[in-house]
């Protein structure tokens, strides 16, 4: 089987400033990749690579065997993205933002399957609202249901629930899970919920500075650095990682 998604030996550089280092790992169709590290690793970075927004200084992205580099615009109808940082128009109505997304992605039925994901993301109330009447939660919401609108085999995600409460947080969690099991749906997202993410997660991909610490299960990870949780393991990771001479 191929994988889902193939990442050799990527490194990205501004000028003397070295931002990704030699990344290279793959994942298989309902993994589910959990991105960890401090601030200025280098995980936003590497997110706009895989999406094609960024080019790298040299290395490739694949998705499906194909590569991103030629395919881009295929291969994109397959993916979907969601981020805390990117904001949607706030001057049209969150049924004005999804229709525009299921154009672009050729959603059939595009008016169902709105409806649809507004009924998962508990949405449904907010359809006529303007997006800058949203709360942060509900913008985190509405940007994760145009990322599943289009039904994608691959999910790339950055800080999915932040802004969310507990509730919500869970609730997202069960669901990305859902769609890793059920639709085979791969997912990469970054997180500083780290104890969320242990719920999530079944690989764990760990960067400071540019560079990969390690990359594996959370079992085999767990073994590595003798610990019992997520938590524990970012701690004793990057404490004892040593200084590279980039900051990401």
């Amino acid at each position: 089987m191929l994988p889902a998604v193939q990442v050799f030996r990527l490194f990205k550089n501004y000028g003397k400033k070295s931002v990704l280092k030699d990344v290279s790992f793959s994942l298989f169709k309902g993994d589910i990749l959990g991105i960890i590290g401090p601030n200025g690793a280098g995980k936003t970075t590497l997110l706009y690579i895989l999406l094609g927004i960024i080019e790298p200084t040299s290395g490739e992205v694949k998705y499906f065997g194909r590569p991103l580099k030629k395919e881009r615009s295929e291969i994109l109808k397959r993916v979907g993205f969601a981020s805390n940082y990117v904001s949607l128009p706030y001057s049209l109505t969150v049924e004005e933002n999804l229709k525009v997304f299921a154009h672009l992605y050729e959603v059939k039925d595009y008016r169902k399957r709105i409806d649809e994901v507004l009924q998962t993301f508990k949405l449904a109330d907010k359809k006529k609202a303007l997006c800058r009447a949203l709360s942060t939660g509900e913008m985190m919401r509405l940007n994760l249901a145009r990322a599943f609108l289009h039904e994608p085999d691959v999910l790339l995600l950055d800080e999915p629930t932040a802004g969310l409460d507990p509730e919500y947080m869970r609730e997202i969690a069960e669901f990305l899970k859902k769609q890793a099991e059920e639709r085979g749906v791969s997912i990469i997202l970054t997180s500083h919920q780290l104890s969320e993410l242990e719920k999530i997660a079944n690989k764990l991909l760990l960067i400071k500075e540019g560079r990969i610490l390690a990359f594996g299960s959370l079992e085999e990870l767990f073994e590595l650095y003798k610990v019992d949780n997520l938590e524990e393991l970012y701690f004793k990771a990057f404490s004892n990682a040593s200084l590279g001479d980039g900051d990401g």
